[in-house]
């Protein structure tokens, strides 16, 4: 158990207690940002959302500098970060904040990709992130974040940013799964 596996297991400690706060109805009560108004167990959840956002790069960066890849990291690092995206979409659904068909393009590729990698692994082969999957990445996080800030501080200019953001993640999701399919088909073609 070395420092970026207790990193990434305190990414998966931090989902429940995110989705608590943004899904129980806690009326604390709310702050007006602008156009919008954010409830303060939303702005808490969004808070713990970023910040277990920024620990996926954290437990990457240590993990790397410090030679620390094990393979319960290997799995237990895309397990977090798709618990955490996954979780915060499905919530911004139910909140009716996120379009659940969005919501559905953006998991299934998760679980289409995920397949994909684990077809690879059992013939031994790695498959890495691309480019493309880290900018898809980057903007489901930013989108979720914003969402779930109520698109602060935007919201000033009544600009809802977090569903521009949102959009653009499933045009990228879709991009970079194909991308990543046709990259990577041989896998399945040539798997026993």
């Amino acid at each position: 158990m070395n420092v970026p596996n207790k990193i990434t297991l305190s990414r998966l400690f931090l989902i429940p207690i995110f989705i608590i706060l943004l899904v129980a109805p806690l009326n604390w009560g709310e702050f007006d940002i602008g156009a919008y108004e954010l409830p303060i167990a939303h702005l808490l959840a969004g808070i713990l959302f970023i910040i277990a956002s920024l620990t996926d790069w954290l437990d990457g960066y240590y993990a790397r500098k410090y030679n620390l890849v094990t393979n319960l990291g290997k799995f237990l690092d895309p397990l977090a970060d798709k618990l955490l995206v996954s979780g915060a979409l499905i919530c911004l659904v139910e909140l009716q904040m996120a379009p659940a068909w969005i919501v559905i393009i953006i998991v299934s590729r998760e679980f289409a990709v995920t397949g994909l990698r684990l077809v690879a692994a059992g013939e031994g082969i790695v498959l890495a992130a691309s480019q493309m999957g880290k900018l898809k990445t980057t903007l489901q996080i930013g989108s979720a974040a914003f969402l779930i800030l109520h698109h602060f501080p935007f919201s000033y200019l009544g600009l809802p940013i977090g569903s521009i953001l949102l959009y653009l993640a499933a045009l990228v999701t879709v991009i970079s799964g194909v991308e990543y399919f046709k990259k990577n088909w041989h896998v399945m073609r040539d798997s026993k």
